[in-house]
């Protein structure tokens, strides 16, 4: 047999070029280059790459929207946050690529920005491009029909970090109220009793469960002191807060917050008047993203996981598509306090991981 990678000498025009020119030019069958184009795992590498080439040589384009067409799915998902400058969400879109990327698959990126009507836009596109399912981090005040209309189009929704409607439902998030009362606990032992909480809004699953989680640790320390601050999640939403409760008689002594972007600002509000974090006023925020171990004072965090819980949701997205009646699945991760300098440990001692009692 001659050479595989020959030059096919004069290219011809793409459009006229088909799939039994390929298979001829790699010395394959047509079939086979058919599993290649679809990115079939069936096929050898090396003969992939083969195909590959042949398919560079001959100048040929795959018409993947054709090929939509004709086939069920599209290999693609759709992904809608509510605020991608959050770097959780860069983590937990990370995950959520790894897994989609071992399938063949490839997703679509949109951000809310917490708008209904932005999400039922970015919804509507998705479907007419024909996405094999969504992963939806519900904006504010999404309303619980939005997954009755995304059942009535055929498409599958694993719902991640909030969820709206009631079971059954495909979701995956972190157990917010337990990260909340691992914080709480921490701060207890450390001899605080005045402790509040900044961020969020109720109208929304997530919020809802941090701020149960605070009422109910509280309660069962006996302590009376309960200052739930909301707001919006950024750093000047964490900056302005608590310099408005230190303003207060009696002001808390520790603050725990909606996320780390909260807690940033917490802590640098604190500097700004000249308080030290860890020391005048212990500060923990949620999601540990990476700037938590490299600010300074390193930030207490609560550890909820978003690369995995990136990965768990597009794997339940994943089976929904393969089975769109099998049973309704719920992941919920638990939460891990670590612990750094702007709450129980001390420069020179680094960072204690607090496990799940």
């Amino acid at each position: 047999m001659t050479d595989a990678f020959h030059d096919a000498g004069p290219r011809r025009d793409s459009s006229s070029v088909t799939l039994q020119d390929i298979a001829a030019h790699a010395g394959v069958s047509r079939s086979t280059v058919s599993l290649v184009l679809r990115e079939s795992p069936l096929v050898a590498e090396r003969t992939r790459e083969r195909v590959r080439h042949s398919i560079k040589a001959l100048g040929y384009v795959y018409n993947r929207g054709a090929a939509a067409l004709r086939a069920s799915r599209t290999s693609t998902l759709g992904v809608v946050v509510y605020d991608i400058a959050n770097p959780f969400f860069g983590a937990m879109v990370a995950g959520i690529d790894a897994a989609l990327n071992r399938e063949g698959y490839v997703s679509f990126l949109a951000n809310s920005e917490d708008s209904p009507d932005r999400q039922q836009r970015f919804l509507e596109r998705m479907r007419e491009h024909r996405v094999d399912g969504i992963l939806l981090c519900p904006a504010q005040g999404t309303d619980p029909s939005l997954i009755e209309t995304l059942q009535h189009w055929n498409l599958p929704c694993v719902q991640v970090l909030r969820h709206v409607g009631s079971l059954p439902f495909d979701y995956a998030g972190t157990d917010f109220r337990l990260g909340v009362s691992l914080a709480i606990d921490h701060l207890v032992e450390q001899g605080h009793r005045r402790i509040a909480f900044i961020g969020g809004h109720a109208e929304h699953s997530a919020t809802q469960e941090r701020w149960q989680g605070y009422r109910e640790v509280l309660a069962q320390h006996g302590l009376d002191y309960q200052r739930l601050l909301r707001s919006t999640v950024t750093r000047r939403d964490g900056f302005e807060a608590i310099r408005h409760l230190l303003k207060e008689h009696p002001a808390p002594t520790a603050v725990v917050c909606h996320n780390d972007m909260v807690a940033f600002g917490a802590m640098l509000g604190l500097q700004r008047l000249g308080l030290t974090p860890g020391q005048d006023c212990a500060v923990i925020g949620t999601d540990d993203v990476e700037e938590a171990a490299l600010s300074a004072p390193a930030l207490t965090s609560i550890a909820t996981h978003p690369y995995a819980i990136g990965q768990e949701a597009a794997r339940l997205a994943l089976r929904r598509i393969k089975n769109p009646n099998g049973a309704r699945e719920q992941v919920v991760l638990s939460p891990q306090l670590r612990v750094r300098e702007s709450c129980g440990a001390s420069a020179h001692c680094g960072e204690v991981l607090l496990p799940v009692s």
